[in-house]
Formats: structure tokens, sequence, C-alpha cells
């Protein structure tokens, strides 16, 4: 029987026993690939056990697609008209990209913290017209939002610093503007509470396989009114038309819904692990999931402190899941702690250590002793 707090949400120790890798490993690094759990392995062996039908198998595959835009507009606050499934947030944010009017207002704000990928689909938008800036910290983005704004892409959780943006005022000075608002959420579903109608953003993008532990290969785009925007998307397929299997190479229609996005067949087995994933992170209360997190990372940040360790932590409100471990070589660190089970995620001049609801004070204890181990070591040789 899983064990449930008084609300009926999954508790923390229970979510835990569903990833039994973690009694081997001590994973650190959901910011960059979820932990392994059986829920997933289940998925993927159902998958093997459904391709058994040939041809008919693509029935099942049917549903774990609805099911995947379905589970996922449940956890936004969306409906699934509203969601589309991309290969990738990059995707996502191109197929945005391409159905907005850059000639009367052409300007996108960004800012220095979003992710390479996004921010490049951006600056690829500059032939049709498009003026991109870039904020230095995303809380000023709402300080260049003008009348030339098109479009405001702002990251709810940073990658990096996994710094908390403060998408209510981006939001403000937008609809002021009359802009419109993109979102990424990927380093924020499955470990905050994320809600497209407290958001009140016109776009947003998120992924299956960080801290919704599923695989690469799916992503997910909300669009709020996905038949309102200046053009049709430009990059399209077979499940971009209102009826998929009417199968006819002269008619290019657009449906109303979000699937208006989407382009050929979906990654299918991560379909299924993102069904595995989101009927996981479905049954948590992801307002005790926050505060455990935070609750972790505090601990983290004090006993690495405690160790002589340069510890870039952000204060809570501002703090996402992840903190970050100031090294000469984070990559080089990265590796000896994954030689001894430890498994994190360099970024620049940091090693990010990120948590999750599975993650406990026994896995920072053991971070802090393998790295105490390793400093000891290096010392020794010098």
């Amino acid at each position: 029987m899983t064990a449930t707090t008084a609300g009926g949400a999954v508790t923390a120790t229970a979510f835990r026993a569903r990833f039994p890798v973690l009694g081997r490993r001590t994973h650190l690094s959901s910011c960059s690939l979820g932990a392994r759990s059986d829920d997933l392995d289940r998925a993927l062996l159902r998958m093997a056990d459904d391709m058994t039908g040939g041809g008919g198998a693509w029935e099942q595959f049917e549903e774990q697609v609805r099911g995947a835009r379905e589970g996922f507009a449940a956890l936004i606050g969306a409906s699934a008209d509203q969601v589309a499934l991309v290969p990738n947030a990059s995707t996502g944010a191109y197929q945005v990209a391409s159905t907005l009017d850059y000639s009367r207002r052409g300007r996108i704000v960004s800012t220095v913290e979003e992710f390479p990928s996004l921010s490049h689909v951006w600056l690829a938008q500059r032939p049709r017209g498009a003026d991109v800036v870039h904020a230095v910290d995303p809380v000023d983005q709402a300080g260049l939002v003008d009348r030339r704004t098109r479009l405001v892409s702002v990251p709810l959780v940073t990658y990096g610093r996994g710094l908390r943006s403060p998408v209510g005022d981006v939001t403000r000075a937008a609809r002021a503007a009359g802009a419109a608002v993109f979102v990424d959420a990927y380093q924020a579903v499955g470990v905050q509470p994320v809600d497209v109608g407290e958001l009140d953003c016109d776009f947003l993008v998120a992924g299956a396989m960080k801290y919704l532990p599923g695989l690469p290969g799916l992503a997910f785009l909300y669009v709020r009114s996905p038949d309102l925007t200046d053009r049709d998307p430009r990059l399209t397929g077979w499940f971009g038309r209102v009826d998929p299997f009417a199968f006819d190479p002269a008619v290019l229609d657009f449906p109303a819904a979000a699937t208006r996005f989407e382009t050929g067949t979906p990654a299918v087995p991560a379909c299924y692990a993102a069904n595995a994933a989101l009927g996981l992170i479905g049954a948590l209360d992801l307002a005790e999931v926050r505060m455990h997190v935070l609750q972790l990372t505090e601990l983290a940040a004090e006993m690495l402190g405690g160790q002589g360790e340069e510890v870039r932590v952000l204060p809570p409100e501002r703090r996402g899941a992840h903190i970050g471990l100031v090294d000469p070589d984070p990559g080089a660190l990265a590796r000896a702690l994954a030689a001894r089970n430890v498994s994190v995620s360099p970024r620049g001049d940091v090693v990010r250590l990120s948590f999750h609801y599975y993650n406990d004070s026994d896995d920072v204890a053991a971070l802090c002793s393998v790295l105490g181990d390793l400093r000891s070591s290096t010392r020794a040789g010098r």
C-alpha cells in the first residue's frame, strides 16, 4: 500500500520507494535528467508488449499520445485542446515564433539567463523583422517591454542559477503593452505548482525528462488561444491536421486546437514514459514537494558550507530546485562524483545540485561524505 499524507497525497518516503535505483546511487541531477522509476520500466515493458500486436499496436500508441496530452494539461490547469506534443522545447518555441508577425511590433524581450536553445530560436527570427533584446536578469525584463514588443520570453526557473523569475511582473508589463508572454517551465514543472491561469501566460513549454522523470524526446507546448495567432505554423505534419487519418496529401488544414502546432509522429516510447511520470507527479501535493525540496537545498548549502565549500544559493522565495557548488573544473568534479555513485550536473563554473521529492537528507550526507573524501585526496596529492 502506498503511504499518503493526511491530505491524501503520496509521502516523500513512499515516492522514493518508486525509484529503487536510489538505493544504489545518489541522484542529484534531476535538473538535467530525472531518476529512473519502476513505473518507467513498466511503461516501457508495456510498450514492448503492445508491439507484439504488429500494426494493431498503433491504437495503443494513440492512446498513449492522448494520455500524455491530457495528463500534462491537468497538471498545469489547462484543457487538452490547449496542449501540443512537440519533440523538444526548441521546436515548441519555433512553432510559436513562426506564427507571429514582426512587421509592426518586432521586439522580443528575452534574458541572458534564458536557456540558449530558446534564445537561439528568437534570434533566428531577425530576418523576419524581429528585434531581440536580452535583459541581464529576468527581474529586469519587465522594464524592457514597450509598445514595440510582440513577445516576452521568461524562464519560470532559470537553468543556470535556479532563479525563480518574477513572471507576474513580466506578464503585467506585457499585458499593458499588448505583448504576448512565453514561459519556459522546464525547470519548474514537477517540483512546484504550475498553473497557467495564475501565470496568465499565452504560451508555456516544458518537457518530460527532468523533474517530470520520463525520457528525452517529448515536450509539451501550452497555447492559450491556439487559433488566434498571426498566422498558421510554418512547420507541420500529419498530426497537425484536423483529421490526421484522412491521409489527404492535397489538403492543408489546421484544427482550432493546439494540435495545429504538432508535426509528425510523436516519440511513442517517450509518451509511454511521460504517462508514467505524470501518474507519479499527479499523485503529489506539489506545494509540499516545493517545501521538501527547499529544506533539502537549505540543508545541502549548510552542510557544504560547513565543509569549506563555496555554494551559490538564492533566498528561499527566489530559489528553484537546485543550488550551485563552485569548482575550478565542474566537469571533472562531476565525473569524479559519478565514479562514486553520486550524480550531479555541471554548468558553467558550478556543479548544479538538484533535488526532488525522492531525495532525502541521506542523499545530502552521501554527497558531503564523497566530496569530502575527494577534496582530502586532492590535497594529499599536492
